[in-house]
């Protein structure tokens, strides 16, 4: 799927911007890079740009391992090794770990969270055969433990586009958590707050449209919010990024969730666009602590 898929605006990460007060008034700096191939960026409290220099360093060098691990664009990816071949020896524990909750997010949603569906969502993007596509989509055809994954067809592949940036986000967030921060905010295509803002209220973002349009403001306190939206990124003139295991189209233009992670809300807020009001609910209350920010 293209680097730009759930890249649209769709968390406006602008309404989590700092009052000028707090700004000055408390060591606070930002880290801005890229991620997965799109902007990323983090705020720390209570540390200067000087001392923050090794700790963004640590950070850039833990997105350059977990994209080697997660991109479905570098060579030398896990993720592009497993599609290339239909099998991954030895496989990394993070990869283990999101296909288990990819795994949970398949069977709360009816399937419609599917992450083999990338031969169909190619086939849709590049004008190829649709039915032999789809003989390669089904989630029973993945096989993973600690030895190996494997697929159990040729032509199989995964795309985790619409989970790992939320797992990235809370990889990141772990690890300054690791470094005694405590207040952050971390912006990898999903958010994840923790703490307080430097003037010791909580942090904010806003949901948007990929108009730009704010709908709604969150506040979030230790707690990750996903969006997603799938006309932000277009297949075809008639057809969103976001697409069922059998082709089907979303039901939704903008789901938006807060979760206690950010991995979970991103599976979820990608699914939930292909579900109907009462499924969608019953999918959330499956996972406790998750709530429906905004669903249109």
């Amino acid at each position: 799927m293209a680097p730009s898929r759930r890249r649209f605006l769709s968390i406006a990460a602008a309404a989590c911007a700092l009052p000028g007060a707090a700004m000055a008034n408390a060591q606070t700096v930002r880290w801005t890079g890229v991620a997965l191939g799109a902007p990323a960026s983090v705020t720390l409290v209570g540390i200067n740009a000087i001392d923050a220099r090794p700790v963004f360093a640590r950070l850039e060098a833990e997105l350059a391992r977990l994209e080697r691990i997660f991109s479905l664009y570098r060579a030398d990816s896990a993720l592009v090794r497993l599609n290339q071949t239909g099998r991954l020896a030895a496989p990394p524990p993070e990869l283990l770990g999101l296909l288990r909750l990819a795994g949970r997010i398949h069977a709360a949603t009816e399937g419609a969270f599917d992450p083999t569906v990338q031969p169909l969502w190619q086939a849709l993007a590049n004008g190829a055969d649709i039915a032999a596509a789809r003989r390669c989509v089904g989630w029973e055809g993945v096989h993973f433990d600690a030895q190996e994954i494997r697929f159990d067809r040729p032509g199989m592949a995964l795309t985790l586009n619409g989970i790992a940036q939320g797992e990235i986000t809370d990889r990141v967030a772990a690890l300054l958590g690791g470094q005694g921060f405590g207040d952050i905010l971390v912006d990898i295509g999903e958010i994840v707050a923790r703490g307080q803002r430097p003037d010791g209220g909580p942090w904010q973002a806003g949901i948007a449209t990929p108009q730009g349009e704010i709908v709604q403001r969150v506040t979030l306190s230790d707690r990750a919010l996903a969006t997603s939206a799938p006309n932000g990124t277009r297949l075809a003139a008639d057809q969103g990024h976001i697409i069922g295991p059998k082709g089907q189209g979303p039901r939704h233009s903008l789901v938006s969730l807060s979760a206690p992670n950010a991995a979970l809300a991103d599976g979820l807020s990608t699914a939930l666009c292909l579900l109907d009001g009462p499924s969608a609910q019953a999918a959330v209350q499956r996972f406790p602590g998750v709530k429906i920010e905004v669903i249109a």
